[in-house]
């Protein structure tokens, strides 16, 4: 791997990985790393060109983001482990399943998409928009390069197929607001495609686990209690 990854680490117990949004980084989980460290070993990750983990030379896909944090979970000898992801993190994680369904004993997906088709209009336009723009300029400046990057992962990833979903044999959640900027048909899609897959539907908007932690935060312990403890 051309980069190392940044990462943060509280507790002990089963690894239990954070993959946070576009645009952001591991300290969107703040509320959920103080929440879960109490039971398992917490890492919120930083994924490629955020936050404090550099851009690198590699492709900036989300298919190279799975390898990143592959590369990652070899570094620190994890060889099993729950992950939960937000948004591009959840569509991160859709990614990592498909290729290492071995290591997973739990997903969680919070907000996530199989295309940019699953976003709202009224959010999805103005993000095309940006990328267009930022795409023009990205020859002159770093940062239209970095914002043609950041935004063009919203304008042409995931692509994940439904039939693919099926793929998917790792006991998951999938979970979102009722005013998320995913299209909730396109949310039931996705658990329904994924066998046995539970969908929670919670009050908020998309970025519930921040803005909701104590909901989001009992949501995911119930899921995580049943799949693992019962």
């Amino acid at each position: 791997m051309d980069i190392r990854l940044y990462y943060q680490e509280r507790g002990e117990g089963v690894p239990l990985v954070l993959l946070h949004g576009n645009g952001e980084d591991g300290s969107y989980f703040s509320q959920q790393m103080e929440y879960f460290s109490r039971q398992y070993r917490v890492i919120a990750v930083d994924t490629r060109g955020h936050g404090k983990s550099p851009r690198g030379t590699a492709s900036f896909t989300m298919a190279q983001f799975a390898e990143d944090l592959k590369g990652l979970l070899d570094e620190l000898g994890i060889e099993s482990l729950i992950l939960l992801g937000f948004s591009d993190g959840a569509n991160i994680a859709m990614k990592f399943a498909l290729r290492y369904p071995e290591m997973l004993r739990a997903l969680i997906l919070n907000g996530g998409n199989r295309n940019a088709r699953g976003i709202k209009g009224r959010v999805q336009l103005p993000i095309e928009i940006g990328y267009r723009i930022a795409k023009l300029f990205a020859g002159k400046s770093l940062d239209a390069r970095r914002n043609m990057e950041i935004l063009g992962l919203m304008v042409h990833e995931p692509n994940i197929k439904p039939q693919e979903l099926g793929a998917i044999r790792t006991p998951t959640l999938v979970i979102a607001g009722t005013r998320d900027m995913v299209k909730t048909a396109h949310t039931r899609e996705i658990a329904a495609r994924i066998p046995n897959a539970r969908l929670a539907i919670l009050p908020g908007n998309h970025f519930i686990a921040a803005k909701e932690p104590d909901r989001f935060n009992r949501e995911v312990e119930r899921f995580l209690e049943t799949v693992l403890y019962s």
